[in-house]
């Protein structure tokens, strides 16, 4: 029988026995039609780490307590993701391709940025100052809104990431909600325009969980951490991977949407202290051993990049959440998936 409305499923993938991998998806109804929040809620953890990255590609900002809004995390003029490397081209440049980027260190205090690397005497910037015509910046081929925050922070990122007075430039999203499309390579997943940030690779929040990072680490020769995968909600007290199967989530009172699982790159083999790349290109490499989406309709937009976390959609409005705040995801959630199990 031909149904009117086809739900489309969503690829997760868990570990079943010994280096099996569940490919889960969950059918949904048409993107179109508004979701309804989920009424019943079953806890499954608490919240460990609350993470920002300001300047995509450099280092971390942690704080006890962050808002979630369109754009991401935020904390007064400390956003998430919405300062940017760019070249003399105006093409976003990352840890991918520099990844000594990793050891600068943002800092804020009320509007003024700080930046912070070895060698380097730090910088400081008053983003309420920046001024001028803003202008359009290129981010995996899409144009991005953008101001220039002027020659004292270009002159340092250059001086310490090309070792040159010039080459690099930082710059500021002006805006405080999201405009770029869907990239194509996502769009057979649930994410709408709204989820898309300011300059992420693909949504506004990303979550981790401990014991998955731990089941990870029990195959690796080098233990990593959870931040080596750039989340900004990690999470502990599920089970391992069990993250996969989650359709809703809620932290505190802030409701999120899993949207899609998060793929990784070659950014994952990058030490954040060091700013190194692991020579056997772990824990890629061991990822891709079991941590793979087989499907093939999913594959087409994933290929072999393997999957660890869940990117999010903010589906409540705005709201704070702090450590300790209580995980929950929706009770129907459980119900909705179907396993694939893929050979070992």
């Amino acid at each position: 029988m031909i149904l009117d409305r086809m739900r489309l499923t969503y690829t997760s993938a868990a570990v079943v026995g010994a280096g099996t991998v569940a490919v889960f998806l969950w059918w949904w109804w048409t993107k179109r039609q508004k979701e309804a929040l989920p009424s019943q809620w079953r806890k499954v953890g608490e919240l460990s780490d609350l993470i920002a990255f300001p300047v995509k590609s450099l280092g971390s900002v942690r704080m006890t307590s962050m808002d979630c809004m369109p754009l991401g995390l935020q904390s007064g003029w400390m956003r998430d993701r919405t300062l940017l490397v760019i070249d003399l081209n105006g093409h976003f440049v990352t840890a991918r391709q520099v990844p000594k980027m990793v050891q600068v260190t943002p800092s804020f205090s009320g509007s003024v940025l700080t930046l912070s690397a070895p060698g380097m005497m730090s910088m400081s910037l008053d983003l309420s100052q920046i001024k001028g015509k803003g202008f359009r910046v290129a981010v995996w081929g899409q144009i991005v809104a953008a101001c220039d925050c002027g020659e004292e922070p270009a002159r340092w990122l250059s001086r310490f990431l090309l070792q040159e007075d010039v080459g690099y430039r930082l710059v500021y999203y002006p805006l405080q909600y999201p405009m770029r499309e869907i990239r194509k390579k996502n769009n057979g997943f649930l994410l709408t325009k709204n989820d898309t940030g300011a300059y992420p690779d693909a949504t506004s929040y990303c979550l981790i969980n401990e014991s998955s990072v731990m089941d990870l680490n029990t195959r690796l020769e080098k233990s990593i951490n959870a931040e080596q995968f750039r989340p900004n909600f990690v999470i502990k007290g599920a089970a391992p991977y069990e993250e996969d199967t989650w359709g809703w989530v809620k932290i505190g009172d802030v409701i999120f949407k899993n949207v899609m699982p998060c793929t990784r790159c070659i950014f994952t083999t990058i030490d954040p202290t060091t700013g190194e790349k692991n020579p056997q290109t772990e824990p890629l490499k061991t990822l891709r051993a079991y941590r793979q989406i087989t499907d093939p309709g999913f594959r087409k937009f994933v290929g072999d990049s393997p999957v660890l976390g869940i990117h999010l959609g903010l589906r409540s409005s705005n709201g704070t959440v702090r450590l300790g705040d209580p995980v929950y995801v929706s009770e129907s959630t459980e119900r909705l998936p179907r396993p694939l199990i893929t050979p070992p």
